[in-house]
C-alpha cells in the first residue's frame, strides 16, 4: 500500500485523535492504566487543541503538523480519506534552544505498526525541518519500549532521564537526533 505524507488540516482532527486514542491505549494500558489513558488523551488530544496544533503550524518554517494516509483512489468520500489516516506527527521549536525541535507527537495506528509509517512521517518532518534546526528532540516513557526501539531504530540516541509528570515512579527519556543527516 503506498502512503502519502501531507500537511494535517482541521478536516483531520477526529481521526488523529482516535490515532492517538489508540495508539495510548497500544503502548500504555499497561503501564498508566486504561482510564488514565483516557484521561490523558482526552486533555491533550482534545478536538479544540488539535484545530489549534494545526492552524498553528500551517505554513511555518520552523514548525510542522503531518498526517499519513493510505493513497487510494477508491477514497472518494471524506469518511472514508479520514479512515485511511495511518499515522501523525508534530514539531515545533524547543523553546530554551533555537538550535532544536521538539517531536511533540508521533503517533501510528497500531494495526499499522511495522508498516513504516512512522518512518515515512520522520522522515519527512527531519527534510522539512532540517534547514531551522540542528537537532531534533523527544520525550518518551521509558516503559514504551515499542516506541524507544523505534527512535533508535531511526539513529535518535539517548540524552538524558528524567521523570515523567504521567504518574509517581514514571521515568521518560530524551533522545536526539542530528537533522543535517535529514535525506531529502
Amino acid at each position: 500500500m503506498t502512503r502519502a505524507v501531507r500537511h494535517a488540516t482541521v478536516d483531520d482532527c477526529w481521526a488523529i485523535h482516535e490515532i492517538a486514542r489508540e495508539s495510548w491505549h497500544a503502548a500504555y494500558d499497561d503501564v498508566l492504566g486504561a482510564r488514565r489513558v483516557d484521561d490523558i488523551v482526552a486533555d491533550w488530544y482534545a478536538i479544540g487543541d488539535l484545530e489549534s496544533s494545526i492552524t498553528g503550524a500551517y505554513g511555518r518554517e520552523n514548525a510542522a503538523f503531518l498526517v499519513a494516509e493510505a493513497a487510494s483512489e477508491d477514497a472518494a468520500t471524506d469518511s472514508e480519506r479520514e479512515s485511511a489516516l495511518d499515522g501523525f506527527a508534530h514539531a515545533v521549536p524547543w523553546p530554551e534552544d533555537a538550535s532544536v525541535a521538539f517531536l511533540a507527537r508521533l503517533y501510528v495506528r497500531p494495526d499499522r505498526w511495522n508498516e513504516g509509517v512512522g518512518t515515512a512521517l520522520l522522515e519527512r518532518l527531519e527534510t522539512r525541518l532540517s534547514a531551522e534546526f540542528d537537532r531534533l528532540r523527544l520525550a518518551v516513557l521509558a516503559s514504551n519500549d515499542i516506541g524507544i526501539s523505534f527512535y533508535e531504530s531511526c539513529g535518535f540516541e539517548r540524552v538524558a532521564t528524567r521523570k515523567s509528570d504521567l504518574g509517581p515512579g514514571l521515568e521518560e527519556h530524551v533522545y536526539e537526533k542530528p537533522l543535517s543527516d535529514a535525506v531529502g
